[in-house]
């Protein structure tokens, strides 16, 4: 091989000739080929790579929409109009990026919840951590924007009354308003910027993504024990165990996707944004998409504007913190038992908030949105960083491969351990 060039071990003389010159085969091969990954995981884990499939669909289906859309207060709805009727698959196209937002979230919240039951975001992974609460805030940014886009009348009075928050910020808020607008109200300037970055921000998202995977091939996963791996007996290559398992989680994903495309295409929009936006009638009930609900409860749970605005953002930013608010050694669950009861009656409140979203602001729904609020911050603040100290957590296993091929936890004291059984 001529001096210089990498050293390829494919065979393949095409392939080969490629990576000898450009090592992209060798570095998938490392990474997503031989990568070792710990032997235990379930189907929790397929979310990952469902995220990343789904960020696909969206950012392809969303190039060929921008082909045929109009930014401008005159026409964009009519454009959406006439991409569901006049454009070849164009209802289609406009179904499946409009569900698969809602997909996107429900896909990427599961993950979230994931992490926070296995302890995901302990050391090593802190970083790791917080590059997906950043993905994730990217996520809500394109997804507000891109409702914005079809000029209903949700879309319109959405953008309104969020762009109209910025406004509780003392000395600067109304400039900052005025900025986001690019005027003195909710216009076309406003429509522009909004399709622009609407356009941009997923490009942004797979670079944050990028660096996401690449901090998580630094550290490796974590795995349902949350303990690491203690030598090659813990763990698989990743091809062909994984990409198996991640394939039947994948079909099985598209399964549901098709079928709320084909048969329930609207079930989670709005029907006011069929209506084409009227600055001069307001909704009687003005909601944000589904996924944005349970922040939207808590920016209304406390009668304060600056303050409901300080939470809202305060309810995600905690994420950030979270690694070193739960102060426990032990990352899973599934060894901490008020921990997991905790976690639970917090995934609890996080329905109840998103209950309480879609509602109107009046009687017990507000009280039941500040309850959710209270313990929504509490679990992070008080409980999670009291429990590190006083819970008595069960006993670790002594390594993933021992659960995984003897169906058992640690040996009782005094037992001698058997000789692994020939697969």
């Amino acid at each position: 091989m001529a001096s210089g060039l990498h050293q390829s071990e494919f065979t393949n003389p095409v392939v080969r000739w490629i990576d000898a010159r450009l090592p992209v085969f060798t570095m998938m091969q490392k990474e997503y080929g031989t990568f070792p990954t710990p032997r235990n995981f379930n189907y929790l884990w397929n979310f990952g790579a469902l995220a990343m499939v789904t960020l696909l669909i969206m950012i392809a289906t969303g190039v060929f929409l921008a082909m045929h859309y109009t930014p401008h207060v005159n026409h964009a709805f009519d454009s959406v109009e006439r991409i569901m009727r006049d454009v070849n698959y164009g209802w289609l196209l406009r179904y499946v990026h409009a569900n698969g937002a809602s997909m996107f979230f429900i896909v990427v919240y599961v993950h979230i919840w994931r992490g926070l039951y296995y302890g995901s975001y302990k050391a090593p992974r802190e970083l790791l951590w917080m590059l997906g609460v950043v993905i994730f805030l990217l996520m809500m940014a394109t997804a507000f924007m891109g409702y914005v886009l079809p000029w209903g009348q949700m879309s319109f009075w959405g953008a309104t009354v969020i762009t109209n928050l910025f406004s509780a910020i003392p000395l600067v808020g109304d400039s900052i308003v005025t900025w986001l607008w690019g005027g003195f109200s909710v216009d076309n300037p406003t429509l522009n910027r909004f399709f622009s970055l609407h356009y941009l921000l997923p490009f942004v998202i797979v670079g944050v993504v990028f660096l996401h995977i690449a901090a998580l091939h630094v550290t490796g996963s974590n795995n349902p024990l949350g303990i690491d791996p203690k030598g090659p007996q813990d763990t698989v290559p990743f091809h062909p165990y994984y990409t198996a398992k991640d394939s039947v989680g994948l079909v099985a994903y598209f399964l549901v996707f098709a079928v709320l495309v084909f048969f329930f295409p609207n079930l989670l929009g709005h029907p006011d944004n069929y209506i084409p936006a009227d600055p001069l009638v307001t909704p009687a009930h003005i909601v944000p998409e589904w996924y944005f609900l349970p922040y939207y409860a808590i920016l209304r749970a406390v009668p304060d504007k600056l303050g409901g605005v300080v939470l809202m953002f305060g309810s995600i930013l905690i994420l950030f913190f979270l690694p070193w608010l739960d102060t426990s050694p032990v990352r899973s669950m599934r060894f901490r038992p008020i921990a997991r009861i905790a976690l639970f009656l917090w995934t609890v409140s996080f329905f109840v908030l998103l209950y309480c979203g879609a509602k109107p602001p009046e009687g017990i729904y507000v009280w039941l949105s500040r309850f959710g609020t209270a313990y929504y911050f509490a679990y992070f603040l008080v409980i999670l960083p009291l429990l590190g100290r006083f819970e008595r957590t069960l006993p670790l296993p002594e390594s993933i491969s021992r659960p995984v091929l003897r169906g058992g936890g640690p040996l009782p004291a005094g037992a001698a351990a058997k000789p692994m059984e020939k697969a």
